[in-house]
């Protein structure tokens, strides 16, 4: 197997990716640039907004089962590592112009595939620099050229998330992302608060999601008790506005002014869950999650959900430029991840639960005309070992396939080298 791509090189030049919508991805790929990923943005739609939207897949999600080859030759060698967990080559997705497939249980992206907006990209992983099979083999684990503890889900998910090869580095690329670009908010976490949104000087926003409240709480009615806190928060407010010649202070008051002025902005349209017997555009996309009384049971669903209705309110979620952040777990598929059919084994049920989110987060962008505005892409610790484990899964490896998805994005090829 080669050995994975640089992640730095294939998240270079962030800025630039914001501006254009999406991944202006570059590196040593060959004929497949990564640059070429997303379409120039002249075929954008007119409004000037952009997002990004990070999913990151918690525990090391097995790419060697999500993109799998449909040429005869090449899946004929992965069914012989693979053994009892590959997949059968007839039940693949088709990725329309390419010789790979979804696995069976990502139906839901049928028709995205189809359209050739959604591409993988193919054995990344993080490295400080090449190497080689036989130099990491005979190189000690304290080397340069080695990333820190390799196999390490906590070191590896930082790693991802901050762009280095080494797990000691505070700020997450998409915190570091907004600050170069000086949006108007922080990175936006439906996902908790996690590395990848810390910037040199803040957190990720971390909302709650459908239904859920963003605010000081118990603020609303009229009894006594309420009022008194809420003279206690005009007080407060009133007091972080005065301004302090202390540094430490008057960054406090900020924190207060901006957490204040931050719920105000986002509170109502964080409430908002969906109404089956009203739909908005955005509801409708989200429908096949959605139950008779409004609730979404897939984890992932609900945060995309959210992502969703902020594109949409953006004139108040204000800036032109947003990265968010949704995450979905259980990806440590050590045990019982057969998935020789689609609805059979660990995998399989996350590979669909991902999947129905995607499909809804993609066509609730297309019906809010916002589709060649936003990209979706996934991150995970890392890969998984080719060859199954002995207790019917996989075991942590290194390189990893990943997913880019979004109306700007130019479909009918691969991104990266699959390994052979």
């Amino acid at each position: 197997m080669t050995h994975p791509h640089s992640m730095e090189a294939l998240l270079m030049n962030r800025r630039r990716w914001l501006q254009l919508g999406g991944a202006s991805l570059t590196g040593a790929f060959g004929a497949g640039s990564l640059s070429a990923l997303l379409q120039n943005p002249v075929n954008a739609q007119s409004d000037g907004y952009r997002a990004l939207v990070c999913v990151f897949l918690y525990g090391g999600n097995d790419g060697m089962n999500m993109v799998v080859p449909t040429d005869t030759t090449r899946h004929g060698q992965y069914a012989t590592v693979r053994q009892t967990l590959a997949l059968p080559r007839t039940s693949l997705i088709p990725i329309t112009g390419t010789d790979f497939g979804l696995h069976p249980s990502m139906s839901a992206l049928t028709s995205v595939c189809s359209a050739q907006k959604i591409v993988p990209v193919m054995n990344v992983g993080s490295l400080f620099g090449p190497l080689t099979k036989a130099q990491f083999r005979s190189l000690p684990d304290t080397n340069p050229l080695i990333p820190d503890n390799l196999f390490s889900h906590s070191d590896q998910q930082v790693q991802w998330e901050s762009s280095s090869a080494t797990s000691l580095v505070r700020t997450g690329w998409g915190g570091r992302t907004v600050d170069a670009m000086g949006t108007v908010n922080p990175v936006i976490s439906l996902g908790g608060n996690g590395h990848f949104g810390l910037s040199s000087l803040g957190t990720p926003l971390v909302l709650p999601g459908p239904g859920g409240n963003f605010g000081v709480d118990n603020l609303t009615s009229t009894g006594t008790t309420t009022v008194a806190r809420k003279t206690a928060l005009d007080v407060m407010y009133d007091s972080a506005n005065l301004g302090s010649t202390n540094v430490l202070l008057g960054s406090y008051a900020q924190q207060q002014r901006t957490a204040v002025e931050m719920s105000n902005r986002l509170g109502a349209i964080v409430k908002v869950r969906p109404v089956p017997g009203a739909p908005t555009a955005i509801d409708t996309a989200f429908a096949p999650l959605t139950d008779a009384s409004g609730n979404i049971a897939n984890p992932l669903g609900r945060q995309l959900y959210q992502v969703a209705k902020l594109i949409q309110g953006r004139a108040t979620v204000q800036g032109d430029k947003q990265i968010f952040f949704a995450q979905q777990g259980g990806f440590d598929t050590h045990n019982e991840q057969i998935a020789a059919t689609s609805l059979v084994g660990e995998h399989a049920r996350l590979m669909q639960s991902l999947a129905d989110a995607m499909a809804c987060f993609y066509n609730a962008m297309t019906a809010i005309n916002m589709g060649n505005n936003v990209t979706l892409f996934t991150q995970s610790d890392f890969g998984r070992t080719f060859a199954p484990n002995s207790s019917s899964g996989t075991d942590h490896a290194w390189g990893n396939h990943h997913l880019v998805m979004g109306g700007a994005v130019n479909g009918g090829t691969v991104y990266g080298t699959y390994p052979t």
